[in-house]
């Protein structure tokens, strides 16, 4: 099976293109305009090992906004659509991530329904030339194409770059987890109601 995906998706304001393959190694071809965005992504990729091709052409002149929004936005309809019908995957993850001072927790459920909860008190406005506030736009733009239910915590944190980090890869760690082949329910929907 497959798992593989790509999506363009153009509007006035934004021009992406995703592509991605569930079962790589981590490889990534990023570029978004944002170089912080672009590392956080990478996050994604390595500790996700997903294959990740992103090319992003945004009005940056004006802020970054509509860019991260809609790479989440194109991202989750990639990741629907690799994923498929679900069968046989494990749905649920989970990981813990510190990076020297900072700690993030991020639990996910690939359950078809959209949610975002997430308790982030990022200590800087702006991490590069990343406006802390579009982590969330990211996310939420995210879950509501990949139909993912999200809960991300940040527990700790002095400095805003560990506190992203530490949630990229936490993200990048659970859903991991959650895509993984389940090998003793091969050829099932992980769910009562028989659809995801």
């Amino acid at each position: 099976m497959n798992r593989i995906a790509s999506v363009h998706r153009k509007t006035a304001e934004t021009d992406i293109r995703v592509e991605l393959n569930l079962d790589g190694s981590g490889r990534a071809q990023l570029a978004t305009g944002i170089g912080f965005f672009d590392h956080m992504l990478d996050q994604i990729a390595r500790h996700g090992l997903v294959d990740l091709t992103i090319e992003a052409k945004g009005d940056l002149h004006i802020d970054g906004h509509h860019t991260v929004e809609d790479v989440g936005i194109t991202l989750g309809q990639a990741f629907a659509q690799a994923l498929g019908d679900k069968r046989g995957i494990s749905r649920y993850g989970h990981a813990y991530v510190p990076l020297d001072e900072a700690l993030s927790r991020v639990v996910l459920d690939c359950s078809g329904r959209p949610g975002l909860h997430m308790d982030v008190r990022f200590t800087a406005g702006s991490i590069g030339q990343l406006d802390t506030q579009l982590v969330f736009e990211f996310f939420q733009g995210f879950v509501n194409h990949a139909g993912v239910s999200l809960h991300i915590d940040n527990l700790k944190g002095v400095n805003a770059h560990h506190q992203c980090e530490t949630i990229f890869k936490a993200f990048a760690r659970a859903l991991r987890m959650a895509i993984t082949m389940d090998p003793r329910a091969a050829g099932s929907i992980p769910s009562t109601k028989g659809s995801l």
